[in-house]
């Protein structure tokens, strides 16, 4: 992901620190100056530039400008299907971002329509052996469980929710935020359901 002199990658790098601060305006500035410039170095169809795209979309998911999130997950989607194939992680993890989308805007069925095919695209390029040690298809898993349970599909729910707990806690241990997390969801499905 490294044109001549590494400038994209710095501010790549810069943008995600900024996003992992809540400090979405730097950051989509430096994703924007980022994307610019792996499209002049390599194109505006190269991989690198549309992860650049679906990374800006993020950003402006996080920032509530989900016209130009689709914008920008419609043409990484596209992209990365042409570059890289309906079925690679990179292109999931985009459907995965799509999905959130759908899930803001009250879309459910076309929620779960790509959290559905994230998930089964995981399974598919990682095998079942090793989902549980891929975080975007633990996310993944745990964003169709919070779907599930926003329905009313409890077992379907926790289905998820525990599939998930396994992962993360093969992944990161069961003292894990995730886990803990999750664990409180399980429990909370229980109650609903009397057991």
């Amino acid at each position: 992901m490294v044109t001549d002199d590494g400038m994209e990658w710095a501010l790549y790098n810069l943008g995600r620190l900024y996003a992992n601060q809540d400090k979405l305006d730097e950051a989509e500035k430096m994703f924007q100056r980022a994307l610019q410039g792996y499209e002049k170095a390599l194109g505006p169809d190269h991989t690198s530039a549309l992860s650049m795209v679906n990374s800006l979309g993020i950003v402006y998911f996080s920032q509530g400008k989900l016209d130009e999130a689709k914008k920008m997950y419609q043409r990484a989607l596209q992209g990365m299907e042409k570059a890289l194939g309906p079925d690679h992680t990179s292109t999931l993890n985009t459907v995965n971002n799509f999905g959130n989308l759908y899930l803001s805007q009250g879309k459910l069925d076309e929620a779960e329509e790509m959290f559905q095919r994230a998930l089964q695209g995981y399974e598919q390029a990682l095998g079942l052996e090793n989902i549980t040690r891929y975080r975007p298809a633990l996310i993944t898993m745990c964003n169709l469980g919070d779907l599930f349970a926003s329905q009313g599909h409890l077992d379907e729910a926790k289905e998820m929710y525990s599939r998930a707990h396994a992962g993360f806690q093969t992944l990161l241990g069961l003292s894990s935020d995730e886990c803990q997390e999750l664990e409180y969801n399980i429990a909370s499905l229980d109650s609903k359901q009397g057991k």
